[in-house]
């Protein structure tokens, strides 16, 4: 399991201003109270800056961009916690092959899901417990299999990959193989017994026809909520018809708003780095990170190469309102070296609050 915990004095003015306007007020204001933020990821990292004494705990609700990133942008990471997930859940059964994560404060438990042959949730208790040290590891529960409608389970080639949690629901993104049965889906569960409540056609642009959408195991492999309850995702690389345009690699960015008659929107596009580089080093958007407000993400965008091998770096990005053809893509307004920070290379590529 992954967390990533910035850990340092924070102004008390603009909570809910942008990123450099926060940044600005920590620099310029007095300091206060330390206020720690705690993402999970697949391992627990604090500010360079932060007191070493302070304890890691979970926020309350979802921070502000100056709750979340409260040093100067500059300050970087430090690894402070590696946690070991357990191997089989409470009825025995071996669980892993995670690939997203979501986590319920109110009863301090875990969810992943995994993306194994087939698909279904675990959870896991006593992060909170953990990080604070009153429990030395955390407690597996009893796998959720994932179930269409009429309950029968997910066809075992079902790849899981976003996951976020809305009460009693829970909301999957997975990803496709450019064949009517194997489309990449937004769909949302049923957290009580796993079936399938509500599927969400992907943009026209995004789905399977000939020299367009979506490349086969290319996402969308990233799903966050942000704080007016709007859904973002992200597909993982270049759709086909996007490869290699005005010199850059880029991804699109879609949001379904709150509603069930609701549809995605295009919101713009991410830069993800120079042309080709999505095919001849894997480079891709593996995850998204919402921060209050709705104005900005962090993002996590990995690479592999040989023979340097994998890169993982967490960006902060902020959020178009509304899609525009002419608009550039989305440049990072800072960038972190996670490898650099202790990052295992072989890390799980999802993160949450």
């Amino acid at each position: 399991m992954q967390g990533i915990a910035d850990q340092c004095d924070r102004s008390e003015s603009n909570p809910h201003g942008d990123l450099q306007t926060a940044q600005a007020g920590i620099e310029h204001n007095r300091r206060a109270e330390c206020l720690p933020a705690v993402a999970v990821v697949v391992m627990m990292f604090q500010s360079t800056l932060a007191a070493k004494t302070m304890m890691v705990t979970v926020l309350p609700a979802l921070p502000s961009p100056a709750q979340a990133l409260p040093c100067p942008l500059g300050a970087g990471w430090e690894l402070i916690h590696n946690v070991e997930l357990p191997d089989r859940g409470l009825d025995g059964a071996r669980v892993g092959g995670f690939s997203a994560v979501a986590y319920q404060r109110k009863h301090d438990r875990l969810w992943l899901l995994s993306d194994a042959t087939t698909g279904y949730l675990v959870s896991f208790t006593g992060l909170s417990r953990l990080l604070q040290g009153e429990q030395a590891s955390l407690k597996g529960g009893r796998r959720l299999l994932l179930r269409d409608r009429k309950g029968a389970p997910l066809p075992a080639d079902f790849d899981g990959e976003g996951l976020v949690l809305n009460g009693h629901h829970v909301w999957i993104v997975s990803e496709g193989r450019r064949r009517p049965q194997r489309r990449a889906r937004l769909q949302r569960y049923n957290l009580l017994n796993g079936r399938l409540q509500r599927e969400v056609p992907l943009l026209a642009d995004w789905q399977e026809k000939e020299g367009q959408g979506l490349a086969s195991n290319r996402g969308p492999e990233s799903l966050t909520q942000m704080a007016s309850g709007d859904l973002v995702l992200a597909a993982e690389a270049p759709l086909i018809q996007d490869r290699e345009k005005q010199g850059k690699d880029w991804v699109r960015i879609a949001r379904l708003r709150p509603g069930p008659d609701q549809l995605l929107e295009p919101i713009g596009r991410f830069e993800i780095g120079p042309a080709g580089a999505s095919a001849s080093r894997k480079h891709c958007l593996t995850e998204l990170l919402g921060l209050e407000g709705d104005a900005a993400v962090l993002w996590l965008l990995r690479s592999f190469a040989l023979p340097a091998g994998w890169s993982a770096h967490l960006q902060v990005l902020r959020l178009a309102g509304s899609e525009s053809p002419s608009a550039p893509p989305i440049q990072a307004m800072q960038s972190w070296d996670l490898l650099a920070d202790g990052l295992p290379s072989a890390a799980l590529p999802s993160a949450n609050w």
